[in-house]
C-alpha cells in the first residue's frame, strides 16, 4: 500500500499482506461504453422534460437546453478521459485529484460523494423506479398525519410514504447484488442497459408515428409560472439546464472502476467518449419525439401534478393506458439499471480512500469470496437510503448537481495542472480542442454553481452543509496519517 504527504512529498510503501484479495479486470470496451450509458440513462430522460417545459414553454428552447446541457457534457468528459487515460486506477476522481492537488482537495471529493454525490445519484434514480411502481400498483402509505410530520420546517421526511420506502427497498436490493460480485452487477448491466437503449427508440419510433405533428422550432419564451417569468429568459433557460444536467449526471462513474476495467487506458478514455456521444443523439432523438407528439403546455400540465411521468402521460394520449403500462416497464427496467451503475462504481472511491488511510479501514476490504468492496457497498446503499427522507425527487437531483460541478470544474482544470507537473507521461489521448475545451467547461461549472446557489439556495446550502461534514473527519484520519507515516519513518532509520 502506497501513503503520500502532500505537503512532505514524502511517499512511504507498505506491503500489503498476499492473503488479502484484490478486485478482478472484468470489463472490456464494450462494457465500459455501455457502463456509461447506462450510468446516464436513469429517470431524467423520462420525467424531465415536464420541468424544463414549466420553465421554458416552447419546444425550440426545450431542445436547446437539451442539446447545450449535452453540448457541456461531452466538453467534461472529453477532459476526464485525458486525465483517465493518464492515470487509470480504483477511485476515478478521487485519485486524479490526488495527484492535481494533494491529499485534502481529493478528501473532500470522495467525501462528497459519499455525503451527497452518488449517495443522492441513487436515491434520486431509485425515486423515480418507484414512481413509476407507483403508476402500476398503488403502493400502501402512511396516515396523514404521520406524512406531514414537519423538522424543522425544512424536511418532511415521510410525505410520499409509499414511493419513499419502495425507493428505499429497490436500493437495499441493489445493495445486496453489488455486494455479491462484480460480475452479476455487469450481467443486470449488459442486459438492463441494452434492452433500456432499444425500447426508448421504440418510443421515439411511437411518438413520430402517431404524434400530432407540432413543430419544433417553436422559440417564444412562454414559462408557466410567475417565478420563471419574472426570472427572464437567462435564468429560466439555466434552470431548465440544471434539469438535463441531471439527465446526463453519471458520465464520470466508469472511472471509478479503473481497477476492474481491461486495458483501462485507452478503454476509459474510449468509453467515455463514445457513450457520452451515444447519451447525447438518444436524448434529443426521443425529446424531439415527445414534443412533435405534444406541446409543451402538456407537459407543463404533468409537472403540476405529483407522481406524474412525462413519458407515461404522452404515451397514455396517443395509446391509452396499454402504452402506458408498457413505458412504465421500460422506466422501471432503466431506472433499476441506472441505479445498479452508481452502486458498482461509487463504492470504489470509498475503497480507495480506506487504502489510502483516509477513511476506516472497513471501506478498504474485499470480500474473500465476492472479491467486492462490500462494506462500502453496503453503507452507501444505507446513506442513500437516508437522502431518501430529505427531500422530493427534484430537491435531491438540484442538490446533487451543484455540488457534482464544484469538482467536475475542478477536474477539467487539472488536465493544465497535470500537463505541467507530469509533462512526459505518456498520455493514450489527449483532449480534443486543448486549452478551449477544458477551459470552457471549467467557466461553465463556475457559473453554473454561482448561480445555483443564487436560484436554489436550500439545496445548495444542503450540499454544501454535507459536504463541509467531511471536515471533522479528514482533520482526524489525516492527523492518524501523518503519525503513521513518521513512524514508518522513524522505524526505517
Amino acid at each position: 500500500m502506497v501513503f503520500y504527504d502532500s505537503h512532505t512529498l514524502i511517499c512511504c510503501t507498505f506491503p500489503m499482506e498476499k492473503s488479502n484479495p484484490q478486485l478482478i479486470r472484468a470489463f472490456g470496451l464494450f462494457t465500459a461504453v455501455l457502463f456509461v450509458m447506462g450510468s446516464i440513462i436513469g429517470s431524467g430522460v423520462f420525467k424531465k422534460i415536464a420541468p424544463m417545459s414549466a420553465e421554458l414553454g416552447s419546444a425550440g428552447l426545450i431542445l436547446g437546453a437539451w442539446a447545450a446541457a449535452g453540448l457541456i457534457t461531452l466538453l467534461g468528459a472529453l477532459s476526464n478521459a485525458e486525465v483517465g487515460g493518464l492515470i487509470a486506477e480504483p477511485g476515478g476522481q478521487f485519485v486524479y485529484f490526488r495527484h492535481m492537488y494533494g491529499l485534502p482537495f481529493a478528501f473532500f471529493y470522495g467525501w462528497a460523494t459519499l455525503a451527497v454525490i452518488q449517495s443522492a445519484t441513487a436515491a434520486g434514480v431509485a425515486y423515480v423506479f418507484a414512481e413509476s411502481l407507483n403508476a402500476l400498483v398503488l403502493l400502501p402509505r402512511l396516515p396523514q398525519n404521520v406524512e406531514a410530520l414537519d423538522l424543522g420546517g425544512v424536511f418532511q421526511p415521510f410525505a410520499n410514504s409509499g414511493v419513499k420506502g419502495c425507493t428505499i427497498a429497490l436500493l437495499l436490493i441493489l445493495t445486496a447484488i453489488n455486494y455479491r460480485g462484480v460480475k452479476l452487477g455487469g450481467w443486470v448491466l449488459k442486459i438492463f442497459a441494452s434492452t433500456v437503449i432499444v425500447c426508448i427508440f421504440l418510443i421515439a419510433a411511437l411518438c413520430l408515428a402517431k404524434g400530432k405533428g407540432h413543430p419544433l422550432t417553436d422559440f417564444r419564451f412562454l414559462p408557466s409560472s410567475k417565478e420563471a417569468s419574472q426570472a427572464g429568459l437567462f435564468a429560466s433557460f439555466f434552470t431548465a439546464m440544471l434539469s438535463a444536467f441531471w439527465a446526463y449526471e453519471g458520465w464520470i462513474t466508469v472511472t471509478y472502476l479503473g481497477g476492474e476495467i481491461r486495458n483501462p487506458h485507452r478503454n476509459i478514455p474510449l468509453a467515455l467518449t463514445f457513450g457520452t456521444l451515444g447519451v447525447i443523439t438518444v436524448y434529443l432523438m426521443i425529446n424531439a419525439a415527445y414534443l412533435y407528439a405534444e406541446p409543451p403546455s402538456f407537459f407543463q400540465a404533468v409537472n403540476a401534478r405529483e407522481n406524474q411521468i412525462a413519458a407515461v402521460e404522452v404515451v397514455r394520449s396517443l395509446i391509452g393506458d396499454r402504452g402506458a403500462v408498457i413505458v412504465i416497464v421500460l422506466i422501471l427496467l432503466s431506472t433499476f439499471s441506472c441505479t445498479n451503475t452508481t452502486f458498482m462504481g461509487a463504492p470504489r472511491v470509498y475503497f480507495a480512500m480506506a487504502r489510502e488511510g483516509l477513511f476506516p479501514a472497513i471501506f478498504g476490504l474485499v470480500h474473500p469470496r465476492y472479491r467486492t468492496p462490500h462494506v462500502a457497498v453496503l453503507i452507501q446503499g444505507v446513506w442513500s437510503s437516508v437522502l431518501v427522507l430529505s427531500g422530493t425527487f427534484d430537491q435531491l437531483t438540484d442538490m446533487l448537481v451543484f455540488a457534482a460541478f464544484i469538482f467536475y470544474g475542478m477536474g477539467a482544470l487539472g488536465v493544465f495542472v497535470l500537463r505541467r507537473k507530469m509533462p512526459d507521461a505518456p498520455r493514450p489521448y489527449k483532449v480534443i480542442g486543448y486549452p478551449v475545451v477544458p477551459l470552457a467547461f471549467v467557466l461553465f461549472c463556475a457559473t453554473l454553481v454561482l448561480i445555483s446557489i443564487l436560484e436554489r439556495p436550500r439545496e445548495a446550502a444542503i450540499g454544501m452543509a454535507l459536504i463541509a461534514s467531511g471536515i471533522p473527519v479528514y482533520a482526524y484520519y489525516f492527523r492518524k496519517r501523518k503519525s503513521q507515516i513518521k513512524l514508518k519513518i522513524s522505524d526505517s532509520q
